[in-house]
């Protein structure tokens, strides 16, 4: 009987880009049993006409079917305010388990009170199947993944190493690129750059997969990098960048930022993992437009 040393296995990832979000979404594969793992999902909005779509969900959906992988879970490493989950859709079609890190319930309550979504939501995350604590461990098949709470951009972020690989969601960016905003309630620029370098404090050749990239100076979309690269060029939290520096640098630049474009109906989705809203007595769903809030 061959024996499976779970700490050297390397996951085989395959990104998924939405081109509309700029973001990446991942099927993370056990090579020895074909479990795997979903991170990131997104469900296609068309918010001028109010219209979702399924098209992004569907090619992940063909993918596992034509490698006739078993979904395990479907992670998501925070609350965005970019696009909205497909999680729901995905679990029907495919099964698994949803996760998230503990501190949704940060994000519920400040969101819950800006949608005023009133006492039948509940803020304690219990629309997701597991939450995950800092240092928490789960498996895909004979994959060891491990969960690093690396907040700054939200409460709630978290960072899944699964293998050789750590997917980022939005703590940090391609080195040219830098890091995220970190000017969203609850976000902490000091904060941020403290988790960034908890994972640049990784082993050098960790792989390091974006959840989005913006291809900055019209380069090719990247998505992959490593820890060791990371140290090396990022021009935000790269060695010899200090966390005075840091701060001082994402703090100006947070202030010339717009809102995301889908921020309003992401939240709202999100926080709920992936979940739409009821329909209303016409059999519409409707999501909340706050004023003078955001």
């Amino acid at each position: 009987m061959e024996i499976v040393n779970r700490n050297t296995l390397k996951p085989v990832v395959t990104p998924f880009f939405n081109a509309p979000t700029n973001t990446f979404s991942y099927v993370v594969e056990d090579p020895t049993s074909g479990a795997c793992a979903i991170v990131d999902s997104v469900l296609d909005f068309d918010y001028a006409a109010g219209r979702i779509g399924y098209t992004s969900a569907e090619r992940i959906i063909d993918f596992v079917r034509e490698r006739q992988l078993t979904v395990e879970w479907i992670v998501e490493t925070h609350v965005h305010a970019d696009h909205l989950s497909a999680a729901p859709y995905l679990q029907a079609a495919l099964g698994g388990k949803t996760g998230i890190g503990e501190h949704i319930g940060v994000v519920q309550q400040t969101f819950g009170k800006i949608f005023n979504e009133g006492t039948e939501f509940q803020r304690d995350g219990s629309q997701f199947d597991r939450l995950f604590s800092d240092s928490d461990r789960y498996e895909i098949g004979a994959l060891n993944a491990r969960v690093l709470h690396t907040p700054g951009h939200t409460p709630a972020c978290t960072t899944h190493l699964i293998g050789d690989a750590a997917f980022v969601g939005d703590t940090i960016f391609m080195p040219d690129a830098g890091s995220a905003r970190a000017d969203f309630p609850g976000g902490d620029a000091a904060t941020l750059y403290r988790s960034i370098r908890k994972v640049l404090s990784l082993p050098g050749e960790t792989r390091l997969f974006m959840c989005h990239d913006y291809a900055p100076g019209g380069r090719e979309l990247q998505f992959m990098s490593t820890v060791a690269e990371q140290r090396a060029a990022n021009i935000h939290a790269g060695d010899g960048i200090d966390e005075e520096t840091f701060t001082h640098l994402r703090e100006e630049r947070d202030r010339s930022l717009a809102m995301p474009r889908l921020i309003i109906p992401s939240l709202q989705v999100n926080m709920k993992a992936g979940l739409l809203p009821a329909e209303d007595v016409n059999g519409t769903r409707y999501l909340r437009v706050p004023l003078n809030t955001l």
